[in-house]
């Protein structure tokens, strides 16, 4: 719980994504809890969470303590009303998240809302997920569209995304070239691995390219493996809406770019040529300063590594069936890697690492065989731990909710 001790921490603080005032005074001014307080419920459950502060009056910025005459009414108002599945599909909220603040004699009921766990989403109201499922965008509570209604159930029954057995797919849709080039990197990172004296399609196999669901007796081509290996036009029929793009550009503050890698029919346009491709142009320019282990030189710093991490990081939490494209910016002065789909993991528990949720495991470990990628949980802590060692500025780890025409409530 944040604390308000009293008027003068409640009036230094304002609505944001995260915290919310509303009046709980109902219509003959002893208490009630605001119909418009559940789809802030929802917003903020299926964002990163947040807190209501009930008893306040907020107009155009400005806070005017109101208070709640009987807020025992309001408490059991509120769990009621919270462990009713008619009303919204999960109770997240216990004794421990809602605290009584006396102000100037006044009560004020401060409700803490916790971030729901991706197994808990779509939190929404009324049985109705389509049409009363919520999410938080500044200070305001915006409907979500079926499509990003359906993302979250998604997400919710899908551990990882890219296991999915692709049905009509087969070995065509692979790009040979590509898989062979994959063979060389993994011979080199692993030349005593066994896979590498099996022939392409079984190696592809034991990478999961290939898997038979047991329970039902299918089995075919991977959703990874089309994405990692395959020819585009199988990209196209497996995820229509990817698309990959590598600019670059010798000045700051402009759009015009100097160098560009996307798929423009030249190549096979998947995710593990463009990582290639890619990661050659971001190291272009780093030096590696001269150091030897065991006796043999090192031939890249801790920042090539970083990159590294930070381009196979963007690529194997990306949603692929999100809107938006992957974009890679290299710049004099950033770095920069943009994927589509919210981090499973909250950016302030990533950065500190140890925790891990990838959407796309089976690429992960594709990445993992030819030493680029870090285990679970390591790879953030150490895009950063690369930027300090090259006296960078501390990289910005950030999300952008895309809400395309929801309303706001």
């Amino acid at each position: 719980m944040f604390h308000i001790e009293d008027k003068v921490d409640l009036l230094a603080l304002s609505e944001s994504a995260e915290l919310e005032f509303k009046l709980a005074e109902g219509q003959d001014g002893k208490g009630k809890l605001p119909n418009d307080f559940w789809p802030t419920y929802s917003a903020m459950a299926n964002c990163r969470g947040g807190y209501v502060v009930l008893g306040v009056r907020e107009r155009k910025g400005n806070l005017t303590l109101a208070g709640i005459k009987e807020i025992e009414t309001v408490q059991k108002q509120l769990f009621d009303i919270a462990d009713n599945a008619g009303k919204v599909n999960i109770n997240l909220l216990n004794n421990d998240n809602v605290k009584v603040v006396i102000i100037e004699k006044k009560q004020l009921l401060v409700i803490k809302i916790p971030a729901a766990r991706r197994e808990q989403k779509p939190v929404y109201l009324k049985n109705q997920p389509m049409k009363e499922t919520f999410i938080r965008l500044h200070e305001g509570d915006h409907r979500c569209s079926e499509e990003q209604v359906k993302r979250m159930f998604a997400e919710q029954v899908e551990s990882s995304r890219d296991d999915k057995i692709l049905i009509g797919f087969n070995f065509a849709d692979i790009d040979i070239g590509s898989l062979s080039a994959y063979k060389n990197l993994f011979a080199a990172a692993k030349p005593q691995h066994p896979w590498l004296e099996l022939e392409l399609f079984e190696m592809f196999k034991q990478l999961g390219g290939w898997r038979k669901n047991r329970q039902t007796g299918e089995e075919g081509i991977t959703f990874a493996g089309v994405m990692m290996f395959g020819t585009w036009d199988a990209i196209q029929e497996a995820a229509p809406n990817y698309f990959v793009d590598y600019r670059e550009r010798d000045e700051a503050n402009t759009q015009r770019w100097i160098d560009r890698i996307y798929p423009d029919g030249s190549w096979s346009g998947n995710i593990f040529d463009f990582y290639r491709r890619t990661y050659r142009k971001l190291i272009t320019d780093l030096k590696v300063p001269f150091e030897l282990q065991q006796g043999r030189r090192i031939d890249e710093s801790k920042t090539h590594e970083a990159i590294r991490e930070a381009l196979v990081n963007t690529l194997v939490h990306a949603d692929y069936t999100g809107r938006s494209s992957i974009l890679i910016i290299k710049r004099p002065d950033l770095f920069g890697f943009r994927n589509p789909g919210l981090m499973r993991v909250p950016p302030e528990i990533a950065v500190k690492g140890g925790e891990s949720d990838c959407r796309n495991r089976k690429m992960h470990q594709m990445f993992l065989m030819i030493g680029a990628g870090e285990r679970a949980g390591s790879g953030i802590p150490k895009i950063y731990s690369g930027w300090e060692w090259a006296k960078w500025r501390k990289p910005k780890l950030y999300e952008k909710q895309n809400y395309m025409k929801n309303k706001t409530i």
